[in-house]
Formats: structure tokens, sequence, C-alpha cells
């Protein structure tokens, strides 16, 4: 059975979608699903590239029982052939994918969604980005994600 690809898309790949990809991990590993995944994230700007997560993040993610273990990587053109789905957590970078789609990939591949598209508790239609905030924000980000990423877990399972 061939896996299905998931990549979660923000701006520097240090705050949301290393988040929503170790939410979705743990969702996939307390269904027993993840040998069916591959799970990754990225960023559409380079300047994190290595770097673990903001330690703010992964410090309120422990808090919630998910380790965030991915390190920064920019999305390439590549990522269109190789993922199913490609996630963005706002309307700029899902702009900014799209973008890079148009001039770089030569196949529609991948579906590109919003994550805030599979929401059914929160209202926010994008992740805000917690970088410049103080920590509460990172606990919000992850309440929001939890219900995003679990909605777009059903919708394809």
């Amino acid at each position: 059975m061939k896996k299905i690809s998931v990549l979660f898309v923000c701006l520097g790949n240090i705050c949301r979608s290393p988040a929503a990809e170790a939410i979705f991990i743990r969702l996939l590993e307390k269904k027993e699903l993840t040998d069916g995944f591959i799970v990754d994230s990225a960023g559409t700007g380079s300047w994190h590239i290595g770097k673990k997560a903001d330690s703010r993040m992964r410090i309120a993610a422990e808090r919630r029982d998910i380790n965030i273990l991915s390190r920064a990587r920019q999305i390439t053109s590549k990522d269109f052939d190789e993922f199913n789905y490609i996630l963005a957590m706002d309307d700029s970078n899902f702009r900014n994918i799209k973008d890079l789609k148009n001039r770089t990939a030569a196949t529609d591949f991948a579906s590109i969604k919003k994550i805030q598209d599979f929401r059914s508790v929160f209202n926010e239609q994008e992740v805000p980005d917690p970088y410049f905030g103080g920590d509460e924000g990172f606990d919000y980000v992850l309440d929001i994600l939890e219900d995003s990423v679990n909605g777009f877990l059903e919708s394809i399972s």
C-alpha cells in the first residue's frame, strides 16, 4: 500500500509547521496509523534551515506530551512531486506555496490547502504566528492546531 504523504508549511519552519507535524504524528501513533504516512514540515523562508523548533514552542508542546523533533528546512519544487498534501498555516504562505508551484512544479500531484480549512472548534481563518508574542501565544497555536490537524486526519481517513 502506498503511503499518504503530508507536508505542513509555515514561514520559518520553527513554530507552527513543526508543531503541526508533531501533533499529526502523535495522532497517527494513537490511532496506530504511522505505517501508512510520511509526515514532514517546511518553511517558505530560509532563515532557520537546520535549526530546531523555537524553544518556546517545544516547551509548550512538551507540556502536552507532544515532541517536536524536526529540524527546519525550506520547501522545494521537489516537494510538489513527493507530497500528497501540502498544508499552509496562513494565507501568505499559501500564496507563496502556490507561486513556487506555478513557477517550478511540473505536475499537479500535490493538493495544496490551508490547515484551517479543517477546523471545527476555532473560528481562526489562519494559524497566527506566535514568534513575536508571549508564551501564551504558543499555547493558543497548539490549541488551534490540535483542532485543525485532527480535522484534517478525519477528512482523509
